[in-house]
């Protein structure tokens, strides 16, 4: 066992875990952040994904030594009430059916905004393509990243 200073969410946590813990049972188990997905734990379907700095990393296969000092934002962190631009969106856009891979769903749109504040369906299709959602909600996803991004009725961030 390891201690190591994270700074998750805007707020410093110090934790002991083995270095090899996945970053996603830190947050889960350690910092009790439940909001993040445990799905494949490949690194495959992306419903574990979170920010570090501002890249969208799959927290299943990020072992915790290998944050250093790189900020993590989870879910949580976009807006502990739900009041980010995509998760109005995704209300608004009646993305959600399951439910279950809509967190790392809105990291990985969250990480694309932030690049590309107005994208185009390529650049949303791109970004989005390695997150898997067994409902098929990809359209829905699309029309909520759109009118998060202001380009369709309804939310404007």
């Amino acid at each position: 066992m390891a201690e190591y200073t994270l700074s998750v969410n805007g707020q410093s946590h110090t934790v002991e875990a083995p270095a090899d813990m996945p970053l996603l049972w830190v947050l889960r188990d350690r910092l009790k952040l439940t909001g993040t997905k445990f799905g494949c734990g490949q690194g495959l379907c992306g419903a574990c994904t979170v920010h570090l700095g501002s890249e969208p990393t799959r927290s299943c296969i990020t072992p915790v030594a290998d944050v250093g000092t790189q900020r993590v934002t989870t879910i949580e962190g976009l807006d502990p009430h739900g009041a980010h631009p995509l998760q109005k969106a995704w209300i608004e856009a009646d993305v959600a059916q399951c439910g279950y891979c809509q967190t790392g769903q809105i990291m990985t749109a969250a990480a694309l905004l932030a690049r590309h504040p107005k994208p185009t369906d390529r650049e949303i299709d791109q970004a989005m393509g390695e997150n898997v959602c067994r409902c098929g909600t990809y359209l829905r996803i699309r029309e909520a990243i759109h009118l998060a991004a202001g380009q369709g009725k309804g939310v404007k961030p």
